[in-house]
């Protein structure tokens, strides 16, 4: 009889990605007792009790600061994410917050909208103010990116469509990264190299403890004179107070971000709008489908794709009998595992071991059925976190 698996949703999912998990083999609801599986968006789950079955924690979208990842490390749980699949709508944002600045249109809006009179009387008010609100072409000013993943590829792609020079910095990026850069990007060798050439500096890097204030006064004060700051990342990579003392300095044009904030909250140089990156109906599509396909291939097969602390790990199924085992990345592990199993009988057809920091994961084909007397054994060794045993329905 074919298992089912129950998995809670703490915000409200997309259908289209839900519909990735069968009926037939899945219960999904925002009211479960002992779930499999979380699937969360924005939900704060990081003072939550979270149940001893769950198994693994999704969020449909890339941050996961809102999820207590440390604490599931300690239980070998995953945590995955659809690091990637809202890319293009952030994209399409940070080209429109830039067209926001250069072309001053919030202020131009707001003057319009002041305007009173009949048509005559609007034309020269438009004809004698506009002068007030010219500003500059996209075209052969030069864009700074900082983080060229799969958000700041997309956005080096657009700028050179529109004619702009890019520059990037990410010293962290992956070979697959590089080979989907343009080639047109110039590489800077630092922040502040890329600071001081770049008209434009958008930022597309996760909040880690190491970019928490990354753009801080003495960053702000590298940046070229009238420059403008894109952020559509986190609220905390940048320190507030040094970009409201680059404005007054006349060091940066505009600030244009997805994270209001009191103090920026009434600076006609602060472009602030409500969290709109992610917010596009093709985005939260996306990220649905991507984690639910992700959730539902570990579940039932263990394999390992798109998580923020565990290594990538996709074994092809060779037999119906499997063990997926997580643990910490500690010395022997491998060599108790097998000799463990050699020791009750049970051949090892195909097994795959990979490691991610103090975290290691195990998938493990076996000829025969692991009782679950092997299961507990298995689970004793000191340093495993997580033992399934994930055998293919007859």
């Amino acid at each position: 009889m074919a298992k089912t698996f129950k998995v809670l949703t703490l915000n409200k999912i997309s259908t289209v990605g839900l519909n990735r998990l069968p009926a037939a083999n899945y219960i999904v609801d925002s009211d479960i007792t002992e779930p499999d599986a979380i699937l969360v968006r924005s939900h704060n789950m990081l003072e939550m009790n979270i149940p001893a079955s769950v198994k693994a924690i999704a969020r449909a979208g890339a941050g996961t600061n809102n999820v207590p990842v440390k604490k599931m490390n300690a239980r070998g749980v995953p945590v995955f994410n659809a690091a990637g699949a809202n890319a293009n709508a952030v994209k399409e944002l940070v080209i429109a917050g830039m067209l926001l600045a250069s072309r001053n249109m919030i202020a131009a809006l707001h003057f319009t909208a002041n305007l009173k009179g009949d048509d005559a009387t609007l034309h020269k008010l438009v004809e004698d103010g506009k002068k007030h609100y010219a500003g500059i072409e996209l075209r052969g000013r030069t864009l700074g990116i900082i983080g060229l993943g799969a958000i700041g590829r997309l956005v080096a792609d657009a700028a050179i469509g529109l004619g702009m020079q890019v520059v990037g910095y990410d010293p962290d990026i992956t070979v697959e990264g590089a080979w989907g850069l343009p080639s047109q990007v110039k590489k800077a060798h630092s922040i502040e190299d890329l600071l001081k050439q770049s008209d434009f500096v958008t930022l597309h890097i996760p909040l880690l403890d190491a970019t928490r204030g990354l753009i801080n006064d003495q960053r702000v004060q590298a940046m070229k004179p009238g420059s403008v700051l894109l952020n559509f990342a986190r609220d905390g990579i940048v320190d507030e107070d040094a970009v409201l003392a680059g404005i007054a300095a006349k060091r940066i044009r505009y600030y244009v971000c997805d994270f209001p904030m009191q103090k920026t909250q009434d600076n006609p140089a602060v472009i602030a709008l409500p969290h709109l990156g992610a917010s596009t109906q093709e985005a939260e599509d996306n990220c649905a489908v991507m984690v639910a396909e992700q959730v539902r291939d570990y579940l039932e097969h263990g394999n390992l794709n798109n998580t923020v602390n565990f290594p990538t790990v996709n074994m092809p199924r060779e037999s119906s009998f499997r063990i997926a085992i997580a643990n910490a990345n500690v010395p022997n592990m491998l060599g108790q595992i097998s000799t463990a199993l050699a020791g009750a009988g049970i051949n090892i057809h195909n097994m795959i071991n990979k490691s991610r920091g103090e975290m290691a994961y195990t998938l493990v084909d076996t000829d025969i059925a692991t009782p679950p007397e092997m299961i507990a054994q298995l689970a004793a060794i000191p340093g495993v976190l997580m033992v399934r045993d994930l055998p293919l329905d007859a």
